[in-house]
């Protein structure tokens, strides 16, 4: 694919990126549709699309990238003095404080270091579409680690405990302070909770279309439902659906489970870690930007079984792509997405793609974007 084929504009200097994700799409080929954005200072410099029936206005699925507008959300409740990091679980909400998890604080959940990554009979589909429902089959739940001495991703459940402790002291949902706060204000094309007027919008996620070998490994690597791993990704229930079919059910668009329910465009993405991060009404202050991006678990990831590296909420993305620099903190989604901010260039990045990457998570090719857009922003400062 050459780079006509590819919709949008770049500021002067970013042509290179272009250049890239003309790359990306003649490497990927077939039907690969995505969006990628990017803001430096506050400023949007890249604003890309390519594929069939895509455009900049399109929203999909963008699963474990929600966690990032979930946590920007518990990180101005801190910020705001609202929440203690080091406050226990129990204290705001006393039911959770079962079954050996009294001592839980919100920095250890934050962190993916409570041990409830998910219940032991698993969710439905309408369960996992449902916070209030995840956090009450949650609070009696015995950890499958021992608290603290571990880390592994609470992939579908985080943003329901988390939720739970914002709704118990604040009287509102997550998803209510995102849209008031955060959303709303900054004209964000990032949704929890799909308006009925924007379905429209709204395109389906496609499943991954691996090749052979990829099909292979992705069976040699399966895993027992109840296992550890089975449980966090909710293997552990016979009906539960593919994760990959999770935005393509109303009820999820409709509710946002704050661990995988959002729907956004890339626009909506980067231009939330811009408000982060830049501008005179920045949302972050530095200090706390740098709380919530510091490394708190790294290492063997006990779910996911690989090396994982979490601030509080949020991911530690440098540990992806070092060339951020320390401090960068976003989070991807399943299908593919990447999200992120990072302070010491004034990036903002967000990345969205329709097609089920192999084999889950960041899609790969996130790592020659972010290289070429550092580069740009470094050359343009050189």
């Amino acid at each position: 694919m050459s780079s006509e084929q590819i919709q949008g504009t770049v500021a002067d200097g970013y042509e290179s990126v272009r250049e890239e994700f003309a790359a990306v799409a003649a490497d990927e080929g077939g039907d690969y549709a995505a969006q990628l954005v990017a803001h430096v200072d506050g400023e949007r410099v890249v604003d890309l699309w390519t594929g069939p029936e895509i455009t900049a206005d399109s929203l999909t699925g963008v699963f474990s990238s929600t966690k990032g507008a979930a946590h920007l959300v518990v990180a101005l409740l801190v910020q705001d003095g609202v929440l203690d990091l080091d406050q226990r679980i129990s204290h705001y909400w006393p039911e959770f404080g079962a079954a050996g998890k009294e001592a839980i604080t919100l920095r250890e959940l934050l962190a993916h270091r409570a041990g409830v990554v998910g219940a032991d009979d698993g969710f439905t589909a309408e369960e996992i579409a449902d916070d209030r429902v995840i956090a009450e089959r949650l609070a009696p739940q015995r950890p499958y680690w021992r608290p603290g001495t571990a880390f592994g991703y609470h992939a579908l459940v985080i943003g329901a405990l988390t939720g739970e402790v914002v709704r118990r002291v604040t009287g509102r949902s997550i998803q209510e302070h995102y849209e008031e706060r955060i959303r709303k204000p900054f004209g964000l094309d990032f949704y929890l909770g799909l308006p009925e007027e924007l379905e429209p919008r709204f395109l389906t996620t496609q499943p991954m279309l691996p090749t052979p070998e990829q099909l292979a490994e992705l069976e040699a690597n399966a895993t027992a439902p109840d296992s550890i791993t089975g449980i966090a990704f909710n293997r552990n229930h016979p009906k539960a659906p593919e994760l990959w079919e999770l935005p393509n059910i109303k009820t999820v668009r409709k509710l946002s489970p704050a661990s995988v329910g959002g729907v956004a465009s890339a626009r909506g993405l980067a231009g939330m870690y811009a408000a982060a991060i830049s501008g005179p009404n920045r949302l972050l202050t530095p200090e706390t930007a740098a709380e919530f991006a510091q490394i708190h678990s790294i290492g063997d990831d006990v779910s996911t079984r690989n090396h994982n590296a979490f601030g509080l909420g949020f991911a530690a993305v440098s540990d992806d792509y070092p060339e951020l620099g320390q401090g960068a903190f976003g989070h991807s989604g399943a299908a593919g997405s990447q999200a992120f901010a990072a302070p010491r260039s004034g990036l903002a990045y967000g990345y969205n793609r329709r097609r089920f990457a192999f084999p889950g998570g960041a899609a790969p090719e996130n790592a020659r974007l972010v290289r070429a857009i550092t580069k740009a922003v470094s050359e343009k400062r050189a």
